[in-house]
């Protein structure tokens, strides 16, 4: 398959450097989520010492539950926040990696083009069939690799329609509920 040291020094240095981009990509992913789990905390943390205080200062049932009921919103509206958060750090992270594996799956392509191409070149007298054979494999392979990637990229955008009408919904219920308890 390969004809000098360096062709083969060459493929694996491409293979090292696509996982090590891979392996960046996921930490980067990390990374993001770590920060956001830790703002997230801090900001919770805050909200609940401020509503404590407020609650300790109601003078009276009425005023404690008017309180509460005020509290409740903001909190749904930051958790909804940071699930949308996490999804879009996710989904950027999924989209970042598949198209790496779509480069990486069009230079395995082009190699194997490449390589069928000097084969039948070589190849002795009669064989054309059977390179056409292969040829044809390749591209139905390409084919069923296309469409897969078309239905998984539908699929994460019926997902994120999905997950923004519930977002959506879940703020207003919540909102509508609130108002209704003033």
């Amino acid at each position: 398959m390969f004809k000098t040291p360096e062709q083969f020094a060459a493929a694996n240095k491409s293979t090292v450097d696509s996982l090590l981009s891979l392996a960046n990509t996921a930490l980067a992913s990390a990374e993001r989520i770590a920060a956001l789990n830790l703002n997230t905390a801090r900001s919770m943390m805050e909200d609940g010492v401020s509503g404590a205080k407020a609650m300790m200062g109601a003078k009276d049932v009425q005023e404690a539950i008017s309180i509460q009921a005020s509290l409740t919103q903001p909190n749904v509206e930051k958790a909804v926040a940071y699930s949308r958060s996490v999804y879009e750090i996710s989904a950027q992270t999924q989209e970042e990696m598949a198209k790496m594996v779509e480069s990486q799956f069009g230079d395995f392509q082009k190699t194997v083009a490449d390589l069928l191409d000097k084969a039948a070149k070589s190849a002795p007298a009669g064989s054309d069939v059977a390179v056409a054979a292969v040829k044809s494999a390749i591209a139905a392979a390409n084919s069923a690799f296309d469409n897969m990637n078309k239905a998984a990229k539908q699929v994460a955008e019926i997902a994120e329609s999905n997950v923004a009408a519930a977002t959506n919904a879940t703020v207003k219920a919540v909102g509508a509920s609130a108002g209704k308890k003033k």
